[in-house]
């Protein structure tokens, strides 16, 4: 009879795993909780960061960078850009606080403590081994441009329409609402 491993005795790889997933959760609290936009993005890098090792531990080297190129390279890069092409505020803003501190607060940690019982209970037997191979290239290429093509795609468009939306908010030759009525045409 072989003994059956649980969350009770982890391996180093399952250790470096809720490591990095701890680092990722923790600066994901951090990104919703700063009150410096720019902060806020730099902490997202982080947790973005930290899935990628999480994914690395887990042995999908691809999807670790796709995560860092498209995610950290490009999604964190076009929120800056965006950031500062709109001239939206970059210190603290008083107005962004709403006083629901203590509730959002409670809400936050007991739908944690939910998921993390049910998570815990659901999966109390449950084990997997780390095995190569989950994430390699070419099934995961043969799964996005088979299955997954048509929401790869919107996906895309969706993002260049971030990017025009962006230019064109910070654009200053564009006047809004500054500008006086036109006159009124004569009725000749």
């Amino acid at each position: 009879m072989t003994a059956v491993p649980s969350y009770l005795s982890p391996t180093g790889q399952e250790i470096v795993f809720l490591l990095l997933g701890a680092v990722a959760v923790g600066s994901a609290l951090l990104v919703v909780t700063t009150r410096q936009l720019v902060h806020a993005a730099l902490w997202l890098v982080v947790s973005f960061g930290a899935l990628a090792g999480c994914y690395i531990v887990l042995t999908a080297e691809f999807v670790a960078w796709v995560q860092v190129l498209i995610y950290v390279g490009a999604v964190v890069v076009l929120l800056l850009f965006g950031i500062m092409l709109t001239r939206a505020p970059i210190g603290r803003s008083a107005d962004l606080d709403s006083g629901n501190r203590l509730v959002a607060a409670v809400v936050a940690l007991a739908t944690a403590g939910v998921l993390v019982a049910v998570v815990i209970d659901a999966f109390r037997t449950a084990y997997s081994p780390l095995e190569p191979g989950g994430g390699a290239a070419k099934e995961l290429g043969a799964s996005v441009f088979r299955t997954w093509v048509l929401p790869f795609e919107a996906l895309s468009v969706l993002l260049l329409a971030a990017l025009i939306g962006a230019i064109v908010l910070s654009r200053t030759d564009i006047k809004s609402g500054d500008e006086p009525p036109a006159p009124e045409s004569r009725g000749e």
